[in-house]
């Protein structure tokens, strides 16, 4: 019996042995790799949830990155930062940390550009739906999921908003370090061109009863009149309706400096959907009819339908003093 044999070692188990080391040094490499890699350390860092991951097929199509090279310093150093083509180590301090902003300045831009493609709609509708981006904080809306959209598609121009499809109004991030987010990385098309390729995602609308009477009158605009909300909301709906009669009945006697406040507030303008520069129609549609509506119950409009009523009341009063009955 040979050395080998005595030890209890064989060919096959060495072989065997090295063939399991051979693959757990592979799988450990390739853990190591993906735990390096920059967009996972973008992703994973503080203040940069609302990110997705972007394809880095999406990344290497140079046709998908027109035009970038001139929005972004170090742009040839940011990309290959993204692309694990480079890595910082090789870089002095204040080159590693320029290149390091213009790799997520080009991330951003990047972003802004796969996020309305399919494969980036997919994946930030999953965000979406598991509530990632926060919740409307107005009461009606219901916990009402938030989309992140931009105002501007020109970068260092505006911070990322919160849109939220119920009430369509866009609202500041809770967090600071999400508030710091240029806009620009998200743009001005994506929430709407997400619900014109889900449009089973777009959420009801609520309407308020007593603006819709039997001719269809003040109904928004495609609607047969009879979107009207469940039953235990009705309830709700009739205090506000009470209450809203009540604030406009205490609006009329309110001072000139509190009308002036109040017409600086009807005037104030309001977030308007757009797809590629260009408004989206049955928002825009909805929004005319809302505007009428505002418009329709302004103070202005009330004075002027109590007019009628103040000088009639002037004219009896001065009928009582004539007679002499007035005291």
């Amino acid at each position: 019996m040979d050395e080998w044999s005595r030890s209890g070692w064989s060919w096959r188990l060495i072989q065997e042995w090295l063939g399991r080391r051979t693959v757990d040094e592979l799988s450990t490499g390739s853990e190591s790799d993906y735990a390096n890699s920059w967009i996972t350390w973008f992703l994973s860092t503080k203040g940069n949830e609302y990110f997705c991951e972007v394809d880095e097929e999406y990344i290497l199509d140079r046709f998908n990155l027109t035009g970038l090279n001139s929005e972004v310093h170090r742009y040839g150093m940011a990309l290959e930062l993204i692309t694990d083509a480079c890595g910082v180590d090789e870089l002095d301090e204040a080159t590693r940390e320029s290149a390091e902003g213009a790799a997520r300045h080009l991330y951003g831009l990047i972003h802004a550009r796969y996020i309305i493609t399919s494969r980036g709609l997919a994946k930030m509708l999953d965000k979406y739906k598991k509530a990632d981006f926060g919740r409307c904080p107005r009461v009606l809306c219901n916990t009402q999921p938030l989309l992140p959209v931009g105002l501007s598609d020109t970068p260092y121009s505006k911070a990322v908003k919160l849109y939220c499809p119920r009430c369509e109004d866009i609202y500041s991030p809770k967090s600071s370090r999400h508030g710091t987010i240029d806009g620009a990385y998200f743009g001005t098309t994506f929430p709407h061109m997400l619900f014109m390729v889900y449009p089973n995602m777009v959420p009801t609308k609520l309407w308020r009863l007593g603006t819709i009477n039997s001719n269809n009158q003040g109904a928004p605009p495609g609607s047969d009149g009879t979107q009207i909300i469940d039953s235990s909301s009705n309830n709700n709906n009739n205090n506000n309706n009470n209450n809203i009669n009540n604030n406009n009945s205490n609006t009329n006697n309110n001072n000139s400096g509190q009308t002036g406040n109040l017409d600086s507030a009807l005037k104030a303008q309001r977030y308007r959907p757009r797809i590629f520069g260009f408004k989206v129609h049955q928002i825009a549609k909805l929004q005319r009819w809302q505007e009428s509506l505002r418009d329709e119950f302004s103070l202005p409009s009330a004075l002027s339908f109590l007019l009628p009523f103040l000088f009639l009341q002037i004219d009896r009063l001065k009928k009582l003093e004539e007679q002499g009955n007035l005291h």
